[in-house]
């Protein structure tokens, strides 16, 4: 059985959008996704905003209550019918984070469960024919096959194949 690994933030979960509502909560800022899509210079004075104000990445509670991406339920329990699949998370480079992931996930996607889900601090010792990730650092060192999650910070790679929705992974493994 072939395996898929599979990223949490900003691929199962919509951390950005937490992110995006934190930097506009804590420096009364109005930025919106879609304009942040749109524009160069505002993402960039968002990006500024942001490495002047993370700190809330590690912070108590952070991680708990960020959304599921659309779809991503059901893709990846259909996935589970005809691959071996481990959600894989660099939890580690915030160490809050790690049990608010795993209650995360028992909330979001029991039928994973603690066997399936790893957490390290770089992912090129994971071994699986399928990476699903966001981040190019990740991919980039993969010996399988790479796929691009789309998420605010990445649209200007293209060296991958990409997916942009829960229904795109669907319809490329299912």
């Amino acid at each position: 059985m072939k395996r898929i690994a599979i990223d949490m933030d900003d691929v199962l979960a919509d951390t950005s959008i937490k992110i995006i509502d934190q930097i506009n909560n804590r420096l009364n800022k109005s930025y919106q996704h879609a304009d942040l899509v749109q524009s160069d210079e505002l993402k960039l004075a968002f990006y500024e905003d942001y490495q002047a104000n993370n700190q809330f990445l590690w912070e108590p509670g952070f991680f708990l209550d960020i959304a599921v991406k659309e779809d991503a339920i059901d893709v990846v329990k259909k996935l589970q019918e005809k691959y071996e699949v481990f959600i894989v998370s660099a939890a580690t480079e915030f160490p809050e984070s790690m049990k608010e992931k795993l209650i995360w996930l028992e909330q979001h996607f029991p039928f994973i469960g603690w066997k399936h889900t790893v957490f390290c601090g770089h992912k090129y010792m994971i071994q699986a024919d399928f990476l699903i990730d966001d981040h190019e650092k990740n991919l980039a060192s993969f010996t399988g096959k790479p796929i691009l999650y789309s998420a605010l910070h990445n649209l200007h790679i293209h060296d991958y194949d990409r997916v942009s929705t829960w229904k795109e992974v669907g319809h490329l493994f299912l």
